[in-house]
C-alpha cells in the first residue's frame, strides 16, 4: 500500500472539503408533477414520485375550456391581476400556456366544479404552497399534466 505525503494528503482534504461544501449549498433537485383531472376537478401534486398534496380545483366552465396536455411553468408571479377579466386577482400564479395559469381564487366555495375562464383555480393557501414548492424546486423540474 502506498502512503500519501503530507502535501498530497492536505490537497485531498481541501478537494474533499470543496466538494462537500458545494453540495451543501446546492438545493436538492426534485421532480414536481402536478396532475390536474378536469373530470374530477382534483389536483394531485407529487415530488419525486411521492404524492404530497391532493386538492379540489376549478377549471374552465362551459365555453372556457382549460387546455389538456403536458406543460411546464413559463412564468410565475406572486401578485397578478388579470388584464383580460376585470383586473381580477390571481394570487400565486403559475403560468403554463399563454395566459392560462394555476392560481389562488377569492371564491373558494366554487372549488370542485368548473367555474373559471380556463385557468386552474385553487384555495389561496394551496396556491401559495404550490407556488413555494415550484419556486424551491425550479420550474424546469416541474411538469403540469392536465387530462380529461
Amino acid at each position: 500500500m502506498k502512503r500519501l505525503s503530507g502535501g498530497r494528503l492536505a490537497g485531498l482534504a481541501v478537494a474533499a472539503a470543496i466538494v462537500i461544501s458545494g453540495s451543501a449549498i446546492m438545493p436538492a433537485r426534485a421532480d414536481v408533477v402536478v396532475q390536474i383531472d378536469k373530470s374530477s376537478q382534483r389536483m394531485a401534486v407529487s415530488v419525486d414520485g411521492m404524492t404530497r398534496y391532493n386538492w379540489p380545483v376549478s377549471t374552465g366552465r362551459s365555453g372556457y375550456g382549460t387546455p389538456s396536455g403536458v406543460f411546464h411553468p413559463q412564468s410565475m408571479s406572486r401578485h397578478w391581476f388579470s388584464r383580460k377579466y376585470y383586473n381580477s386577482p390571481m394570487p400565486h400564479s403559475i403560468f403554463f400556456y399563454y395566459g392560462f395559469a394555476i392560481h389562488g381564487t377569492n371564491d373558494p366555495a366554487r372549488l370542485g366544479g368548473p367555474a373559471s375562464h380556463g385557468c386552474v383555480r385553487l384555495h389561496p393557501s394551496h396556491a401559495a404552497a404550490l407556488f413555494a414548492l415550484v419556486q424551491r424546486n425550479g420550474p424546469r423540474n416541474t411538469r403540469i399534466e392536465i387530462s380529461n
